[in-house]
């Protein structure tokens, strides 16, 4: 099975390109399957895994930013194929 994660924050205004270099500077152990950012308006920044496991695993995840660098917390999804 695949399990996908989800992970999106908004940045403070202005700091959009801070935490984009945060977020691609984290590492995760194991490596997931395949990994992509992006970004979008307001200086948003969404990072998803693609991970080899059932959907009740426990997988690693991008840790909380600083609170400088964000607007509001970070939201997390997880889903699986269907």
């Amino acid at each position: 099975m695949t399990v996908a994660l989800m992970w999106e924050a908004r940045a403070a205004h202005g700091r959009g390109p801070e935490l984009l270099d945060w977020a691609r500077a984290r590492t995760l152990d194991p490596a997931p399957l395949r990994r992509e950012t992006l970004t979008a308006p307001r200086d948003r920044v969404l990072v998803m895994t693609w991970w080899d496991a059932p959907y009740e695993a426990e997988l690693p995840e991008l840790p909380e930013p600083p609170a400088e660098l964000l607007y509001r917390p970070p939201h997390r999804w997880r889903f699986e194929t269907a």
